[in-house]
């Protein structure tokens, strides 16, 4: 069996994933990155591949007639087309909710950051301000407390109900818009209800539903048109989910107060992303799920996965 792994390195230089238990099953390739270009002659031959970022496409799968198993290295598996795949006898498995809460805590901590903007005031502080300043203290910016605030959540899976119990506990009330309802779930301070009443109604609202053909560019000209004057909008899920040249020019007009984003459409972002240069925005770089915690459980939860497809028992498969 030939075991290609097509992207262990997950930052670029810093952090490897660790895949050399995978030896025990087969020969065992290691790429620590592959571009595009590269996925068909890398898999040409394999029995099983992981990949993060590769795209594995009906053409590729074609042109790879050994190919039985796709371990995707993410939550999200559209990088797959998972479609052939099921046509062409391949199982495809992601990792869920190893990163829900990381995420979570990240999703807080940006709104906390436009609450009370302590990234620039430090700055400022560093740069001589406060030392330059006649009373005791001072803030550039409106301060604000997250209690008794709106937040709407779009999609409710384990990260964004996590996202709720956080907000609760900050005194804020949930709203929610989610393909399913879950009564059972719904207290004083959270409630389902339907897009446009999460939007209108939200003084933040978090994405935190899968990219898909339905969700995608859910956040475009008219859904923002719907938002309060000056909401917040926070992007912890998937880049797609907005257009981008849109969020752009809600900010510049004032329409968001700000959009804080740990994923962009193409990542690494480009030079010319419309965002880049945007007013009111917060921008990182796709680490809200890096914590070394979360970073071991994805660790074991990926070999798992695999284990349990060579004992004949796959698990977490998307594409049955």
């Amino acid at each position: 069996m030939k075991i290609v792994v097509l992207d262990a390195c997950i930052n670029g230089s810093l952090e490897i994933l660790n895949f050399e238990p995978l030896r025990q099953y087969g020969e065992l390739t290691i790429y620590e990155m592959t571009k595009n270009e590269e996925v068909e002659q890398r898999i040409q031959d394999a029995d099983c591949i992981f990949t993060c970022r590769a795209l594995i496409s009906r053409t590729i799968m074609e042109h790879c007639p050994n190919l039985k198993y796709i371990g995707v290295l993410a939550t999200g598996y559209n990088v797959v087309d998972v479609i052939a795949a099921k046509e062409h006898n391949i199982l495809v498995s992601n990792v869920p909710s190893y990163s829900t809460d990381s995420v979570a805590e990240f999703t807080l901590a940006m709104m906390l950051e436009i609450c009370h903007h302590i990234g620039a005031h430090s700055d400022s502080v560093k740069n001589g301000e406060w030392t330059r300043e006649k009373g005791l203290c001072y803030w550039n910016y409106p301060l604000f407390d997250l209690k008794n605030k709106t937040l709407g959540l779009i999609g409710f899976g384990a990260i964004a109900q996590k996202v709720a119990k956080l907000a609760t506990a900050f005194g804020m009330n949930i709203l929610v818009y989610n393909r399913t309802i879950y009564h059972e779930l719904e207290q004083d301070t959270l409630h389902f209800a339907d897009l446009e009443t999460v939007l209108k109604s939200s003084d933040f609202v978090s994405l935190h539903c899968p990219l898909t053909p339905e969700t995608k560019e859910i956040i475009n000209e008219d859904t923002l048109s719907l938002m309060k004057d000056g909401a917040y909008l926070i992007n912890t899920a998937r880049g797609g989910l907005i257009v981008e040249s849109h969020v752009q020019s809600a900010l510049i007009h004032g329409k968001l107060g700000c959009y804080a984003t740990d994923t962009i459409t193409l990542e690494p972002i480009s030079s010319d992303n419309p965002l880049r240069k945007a007013p009111n925005v917060l921008i990182t770089p796709h680490i809200a799920w890096a914590s070394k915690e979360t970073l071991e459980h994805f660790m074991e939860l990926v070999l798992h996965n695999f284990t349990s497809y060579m004992e004949g028992n796959p698990i977490n498969i998307v594409n049955l």
